[in-house]
């Protein structure tokens, strides 16, 4: 009997096995069948039945199953079915733990939903799995600079900052402030100085995840996990006793950005002193600091002074009454998001920021540095009056004549009465200084003996400076140390000052406002630039159609009045058979369809999508006297917009597509190939894409700044403490909008060809090349910054690394710096994958 059942259950056993490899069989054909009808949730749904009945099946579906759950994914995201995507997702990693390039996508689709955090985890897993997988290494390095910002790496690596830091909370602790709160800990490295100082107790919150994380594993890294207690909480959040027990007799915090006040340090401190901290000490009274809450800083001097520079007007003002034969002038008035912000409701930050002893072509200060205001972080309600006071105007005489281009500000932060931290533009600093743009003056010019004239308060979280003006010295007026102008007494001399003030122009409806981003006005501005696109669709304009006499082909601008009206009578009759199709689908605000509009009987399509710069395109157009038709708005013509590349008509090809190849960061732009293979189907016969083809060029240096700005260099600069293993984990290889002119470097090569990318020819491109370098200078080589010679054709080419260009340049540090003498060679091996170059370094 034993034997008739085990010959049972072995009968039993077959007929489950031969059932489940049949329905594993059908799932399999009704999974193929479904992906050739294009169905794939419900292929999808064949491939998880079959993957969890025959698990061993993983390895010889795993490519179709990928390319199934991604484009399931696709529609799902299309659908905004957010979590059956991600449950999906999940499924999928279930059964390919491992699997990077699921991974990677799961990166992908949460990066695109705004999970920065979440994304990160997965791009930096892909890596992990596959160090050599190039689209997740690109998605890490993106997401890097989202996460960990790269001012940590040179904050970490100023010593002296963490020294001061260190001195200030030893002082406090010993003093008798026992119980501390780190507010914003970032690494937690103000938490591990505030232990090795003595404190008993030890709080740290930080709001981001990835550095909360990143906190927790250098605490445990520095032997102090059991003493210092880590919050993933905003400090507004923190309850007492439910996440700390009482309150604290020391809070220490450098949630302060180059405007002091940008990251809410006011907010914080409030809701601390109300809530976490213990009362201050009164003032006048000697006694123990444990006994009282304080705060480390202690207080803040601000300063500000009026500068001329050219780098920052040609990014916040343009400068041009005409480009390239188009007419600006008075037509649209361009601000950049500053000055829209100082009129705005919404909460914008109201200054850009710029390391005033690196930018190009330098400043000049155009008056002497002057207080605006001081605040104390130990002072409840001086810091509840900030936000509630009323603007106070400052006054800054002209101590040197020039154009009045900024003013720029910093600030001393007193963390006690003996330790200091200045960001000021004269120091060897860390920070940079925050820049209030003048814009909409009708003049700019000063002189000594002028005031500058300034409103200052306190608003949504920021210093604001706003309504910036200048008083002509001839006024003899002094407005410094006024809260009120009324208080100035004489009714008619105060007339004859105002009548005298330089003041905004008019803003009364009459001039299209058009605000854009400083890198679009700074193109604006680019005169090569868009002088040497004029040239070149010239002459492409020229090739396809030599029996028009093109009314701009010389290119000073003196056209053929006969022709330009034959065509205007064309376009207005709508009949212009002979007109010629350009497209530009370059990133951001755009006037070359409007320079290309005036070359001849053309119809150009501008891709910009805002509104606004829609409007001020049209207006451009009117004030220059060419047919609206001329001009068209590409995005409105298509049903999917995400497929910009398509014909114009059915039955019409394209004369000129330009496309933009080199982000103003310093890097290409990411799938350009990929555009420029779909653009040379689009083209007819002699039509051209713009640029042609790219060619990087790149040397050997030796910059201590940019190692200091890209990874934090052992443990000497953080006084000891085990930091740089953990946040060099998000150290990215390649470091943009750098400005190779004023880069602390030396070099150590001459500039050299890295790379040819061929729009127009695929066949002489190459994602890799390996070249060598001869050494020029010895020293130690630590970065290779590299550029671009833009080639819209043989004879018209652009520099990024010019100094009137609107890009920015860009280097890959090496992870180790290589001694060299003079006459060593170097192989490079160069690799361009996406928009990110990869150069390896081989001696």
């Amino acid at each position: 009997m034993p034997n008739s059942n085990a010959k049972l259950h072995s009968n039993h056993r077959g007929g489950r096995g031969a059932s489940r490899q049949e329905l594993v069989s059908r799932s399999l054909q009704s999974a193929q069948h479904c992906l050739e009808n294009q169905d794939f949730g419900t292929a999808y749904a064949h491939y998880l039945l079959v993957l969890n009945l025959a698990p061993e099946l993983k390895t010889p579906v795993k490519e179709t199953f990928q390319f199934t759950l991604f484009k399931w994914a696709e529609e799902l995201d299309s659908l905004s079915r957010i979590q059956d995507l991600f449950n999906c997702y999940e499924q999928a990693l279930e059964l390919y733990p491992n699997d990077e390039v699921i991974c990677n996508s799961m990166g992908e689709h949460l990066f695109r939903m705004g999970f920065r955090d979440e994304a990160a985890g997965y791009f930096h897993k892909a890596v992990k799995l596959n160090p050599d997988f190039a689209d997740a290494k690109e998605n890490f390095y993106r997401v890097a600079n989202w996460l960990v910002e790269r001012w940590h790496f040179i904050m970490l690596n100023d010593a002296k900052r963490n020294l001061t830091y260190l001195r200030a909370i030893e002082k406090a602790v010993h003093s008798g402030s026992k119980s501390v709160l780190d507010i914003g800990t970032g690494t937690g490295i103000l938490s591990m100085f505030a232990k090795k100082a003595g404190a008993s107790f030890v709080y740290a919150c930080e709001l981001s995840k990835t550095m909360f994380e990143l906190a927790r594993d250098v605490v445990a890294a520095n032997n102090m996990e059991g003493e210092i207690k880590l919050l993933h909480l905003k400090s507004l959040d923190i309850e007492i006793p439910k996440h700390i027990p009482e309150r604290v007799s020391l809070v220490v915090t450098e949630t302060v950005d180059a405007g002091l006040f940008g990251e809410g340090v006011v907010e914080s401190l409030i809701h601390a002193w109300e809530h976490l901290l213990l009362q201050p000490e009164p003032k006048n009274q000697d006694n123990s600091a444990g006994d009282y809450g304080r705060v480390i800083p202690a207080s803040a001097t601000i300063f500000g002074m009026a500068v001329e520079c050219k780098e920052i007007r040609r990014h916040h003002r343009v400068g041009m009454q005409e480009v390239a034969g188009v007419c600006l002038s008075n037509s649209v008035q361009f601000f950049s998001p500053t000055y829209a912000a100082a009129g705005s409701e919404e909460t914008v930050e109201p200054y850009t920021t710029e390391k005033l002893s690196r930018i190009p072509g330098g400043y000049r200060a155009l008056t002497e540095p002057c207080q605006v205001m001081t605040v104390d972080f130990n002072d409840l309600q001086e810091l509840k009056s900030l936000a509630a006071r009323k603007p106070w105007k400052l006054s800054l005489p002209v101590t040197q004549g020039g154009i009045l281009d900024a003013v720029v500000v910093w600030f001393v932060l007193h963390l006690d009465d003996e330790h200091s931290l200045s960001t000021s533009p004269s120091e060897e600093t860390c920070w940079e200084q925050a820049v209030y743009p003048v814009q909409g003056l009708l003049d700019y010019s000063v002189k000594t003996g002028d005031a500058v004239m300034m409103e200052v308060c306190c608003q949504d979280c920021y210093l604001k400076i706003q309504k910036i003006s200048f008083l002509p010295s001839e006024c003899g007026m002094d407005f410094s140390d006024r809260d009120d102008m009324l208080s100035l007494g004489n009714e008619a001399e105060l007339c004859n000052a105002l009548a005298g003030l330089q003041t905004s122009t008019k803003q009364d409806g009459s001039t299209p406002v058009c605000v854009l981003e400083s890198t679009e006005i700074a193109l604006l501005n680019d005169v090569a630039y868009h002088e040497c696109f004029k040239a070149a669709m010239s002459k492409v304009l020229l090739s396809l159609n030599p029996s028009k006499d093109l009314y701009t082909m010389d290119i000073d601008g003196h056209g053929s009045r006969i022709n330009l009206q034959e065509h205007q009578n064309k376009s207005s009759l709508g009949v212009d058979p002979d007109a010629l199709y350009i497209l530009d689908v370059s990133e951001g605000f755009s006037i070359l369809p409007i320079i290309a509009g005036k070359l001849g009987p053309v119809r150009a399509y501008s891709s910009v999508e805002k509104e606004q710069h829609q409007a001020a395109l049209h207006v451009i157009a009117e004030a220059n006297h060419f047919p609206k038709e001329t001009l068209e708005f590409w995005l409105s013509h298509l049903e999917e917009e995400s497929v910009v590349l398509q014909r114009p008509k059915s039955d019409k090809l394209w004369s000129i597509i330009i496309l933009d190849v080199i982000e103003t960061s310093g890097l290409i732009q990411q799938e350009v190939m990929e555009k420029a293979a779909i653009s040379r189907c689009l083209l007819h016969s002699g039509g051209k894409i713009f640029p042609q083809y790219v060619l990087v060029y790149g040397m050997l240096v030796e910059s201590e700044s940019l190692l200091l700005e890209s990874a934090v260099q052992g443990t000497e600069p953080t006084l000891g403490f085990n930091i740089a293993p953990f946040i060099n984990q998000f150290k990215v290889p390649v470091r943009v909008y750098l400005d190779l002119s004023t880069l602390p470097c030396v070099p150590l090569s001459k500039p050299a060809e890295l790379l040819r990318l061929d729009l127009m020819n695929p066949l002489l491109n190459s994602p890799s090349r390996e070249m060598k370098i001869q050494i020029c200078k010895s020293g130690r080589v630590t970065a290779i910054p590299f550029w671009y010679h833009i080639h819209l054709d043989e004879d018209h080419s652009l520099d990024t690394s010019d100094e009137s260009s609107h890009w920015k340049q860009a280097a890959v540090v090496l992870d180790e710096p290589i001694p060299v003498q003079v006459g060593d060679e170097l192989v490079l091996d160069v690799q361009h994958h996406k928009s990110n170059i990869s150069i390896t370094v081989k001696k």
